[in-house]
């Protein structure tokens, strides 16, 4: 089991390579990184505090249709929130796309997904601003396309509801959106993160944010190794 893991700014990533039992090869380039990636050198890969804007440019030079689901656990409820890059989730499409590779992932996993689709206010906000309106529209709309294929409700913006009722995909209106939330819970509240799994690819890619402490990191490594073990 080879896991690769990158090295920038924040060295908290060393530090949680040295408390995993499994050995963790550390790069320092987004360079090495991506060639060690492309050369399938390692089973899993944990993108660390390198940066992601370079990463991912490189990996959507080979594949387009790339997004990121956070996998987060809050008050025991292990969940995918996404999207979660500011770049991704723009429109209904890749919305729908999103949807389909976190259900799928959950799947292999033996989880069966259910999803809580989000917008920007409650029911009764629909008049209060034309952008209110539309993400509100397309939050049913989702819903409608989906609710045959998946179990799925419009939680409109009551993302504590959605968490309550141990919905295990989180859709977020956006990107933007998506990474404000993840920033709120694992960054400033009580939430934990293991990383945040690539869609749309069959290798194992965890991206985590530049900012994690040490035990966020070492969530991530476990988490990238439990996959690695489930692909074997």
């Amino acid at each position: 089991m080879k896991i690769v893991a990158g090295v920038g700014e924040n060295k908290n990533i060393v530090k949680a390579s040295q408390k995993v039992s499994f050995p963790v090869q550390l790069i320092k380039s987004e360079e090495e990184f991506a060639e060690l990636f492309f050369s399938n050198k390692a089973q899993a890969y944990v993108r660390g505090s390198l940066s992601s804007s370079k990463l991912m440019f490189k990996l959507r030079n080979r594949n387009e249709n790339l997004y990121r689901a956070s996998f987060l656990e809050l008050k025991g409820n292990k969940f995918l929130l996404a999207p979660v890059g500011i770049d991704e989730g723009d429109n209904l499409l890749q919305k729908l796309q999103i949807i389909d590779l976190c259900a799928e992932f959950l799947k292999k996993i033996n989880i069966d997904p259910k999803i809580a689709i989000l917008s920007s206010g409650r029911a009764q906000d629909i008049g209060r601003s034309q952008k209110i309106d539309e993400s509100i529209a397309q939050g049913e709309l989702l819903t409608r396309i989906i609710k045959d294929k998946y179990q799925v409700k419009h939680y409109y913006i009551l993302i504590e509801e959605a968490v309550a009722d141990h919905m295990n995909v989180i859709l977020a209106p956006d990107g933007i959106t998506g990474n404000l939330i993840f920033r709120s819970l694992i960054l400033l509240g009580s939430g934990k993160s293991h990383g945040a799994i690539t869609l749309g690819i069959d290798k194992i890619f965890i991206d985590t944010s530049r900012s994690l402490d040490v035990e966020g990191y070492v969530r991530a490594l476990n988490f990238a190794k439990y996959l690695a073990e489930l692909q074997k």
